[in-house]
């Protein structure tokens, strides 16, 4: 039995004939059995055409997909083993909340005695007991998303997929539901891979984050590699919404951009670099030497923290404060410093 629940060797897509534009351009990752990885990136990078040549749903042009060591690239999505949750649920309106769970079972062959036994078991799973009778409308959103799990789940898959599955929910409910699907996919040892553009449910909830850019892997990593070790500026920018800035490394190691000067964690050769930062990574206080001065252009209150743009000669800038007790005014001069946490230099 392989270690790997998903491979994908050299795995191309286009759409149409030779002549087409390439979707997904040749991109090699593994998925290992029993773990969470999440396909991340901007709308068109090809992280839902991925998705869907797992299930079997698209049909690469080349390469190989593995599932558990088993090439299945030619192969239907009922003969992969694969189950996968969408963004719209897709639950039968017509149905109940029991028929809609055993629907997979019932066309499997079992009894219908069994498959409502099985449907039953997987519902206490995801925390719906009791809710057999019901029709999907007379649910909430949170509890749809958990029947279209329970679906998913009850037919014991390989490997469970996700495309973008807490896109309809508010922001509360989002977070509730990342920590039950993480916690459902750690207690269950599932293989799953998953799909979002949100980076702050990718680190929530992955093992390993694959960043897709215009059809490529950008990076694969660990959430903490792809945060704090960004490959290129395309990721740096990309996770976390950092901003980037034109500086050079000097040949004593220190990075400078306009006014500011910072030693950087990893040291850089010297040369043009782009400086990633993050909106957490300014302190705000009054202009001290080697900082960066400006005027407050706008201000937010957040409860827990205020968004500011700061107008400066580097152009404005985005700034996340702490400092919820401080009142701003709008055009007050202010300093800008850098944390060293939130900073990230890559090769220009």
């Amino acid at each position: 039995m392989s270690a790997h629940g998903i491979e994908f060797r050299q795995v191309t897509k286009r759409y149409g004939g030779a002549d087409a534009p390439l979707v997904v351009k040749g991109i090699d990752f593994t998925v290992p059995k029993g773990t969470l990885t999440t396909i991340l990136g901007p709308s068109g990078c090809g992280k839902t055409t991925t998705l869907r040549m797992i299930a079997g749903l698209d049909s690469p042009s080349e390469g190989q997909i593995l599932i558990e060591g088993r090439e299945v690239t030619s192969m239907s999505p009922s003969e992969r083993n694969v189950s996968m949750v969408f963004q719209s649920y897709a639950l039968f309106p017509h149905m109940s909340v029991l028929e809609n769970v055993g629907y997979g079972l019932s066309v499997s062959g079992l009894t219908k005695a069994e498959a409502a036994e099985r449907a039953r078991a997987t519902l206490a799973t995801v925390g719906l007991v009791g809710m057999d009778a019901r029709l999907p409308s007379e649910l909430s959103g949170g509890q749809q998303q958990r029947v279209a799990l329970a679906r998913a789940l009850v037919i014991e898959p390989a490997v469970l997929l996700f495309d973008e599955p807490l896109s309809n929910l508010d922001a509360r409910l989002r977070r509730s539901m990342r920590e039950e699907i993480r916690s459902l996919q750690q207690r269950l040892g599932l293989t799953v891979a998953y799909v979002t553009h949100d980076q702050s449910e990718a680190l929530a909830v992955s093992d390993q984050i694959i960043v897709m850019h215009a059809g490529q892997i950008a990076q694969a990593g660990s959430p903490q590699d792809l945060y704090e070790r960004p490959a290129s500026a395309f990721v740096a920018a990309f996770m976390g919404e950092a901003m980037l800035f034109d500086g050079v490394s000097e040949p004593d190691g220190t990075v400078c951009f306009g006014p500011v000067r910072l030693q950087p964690r990893h040291r850089m050769p010297p040369g043009r670099v782009k400086v990633a930062i993050r909106p957490e990574a300014w302190a705000v206080g009054p202009l001290q030497p080697g900082g960066l001065g400006g005027t407050l252009l706008k201000q937010a209150y957040l409860g827990s923290f205020q968004e500011l743009t700061i107008d400066t000669g580097l152009g404005p800038i985005f700034v996340v404060s702490p400092h919820v007790d401080r009142s701003w005014q709008l055009g007050e001069p202010l300093g800008l410093t850098l944390n060293p946490h939130g900073v990230t230099v890559v090769t220009a």
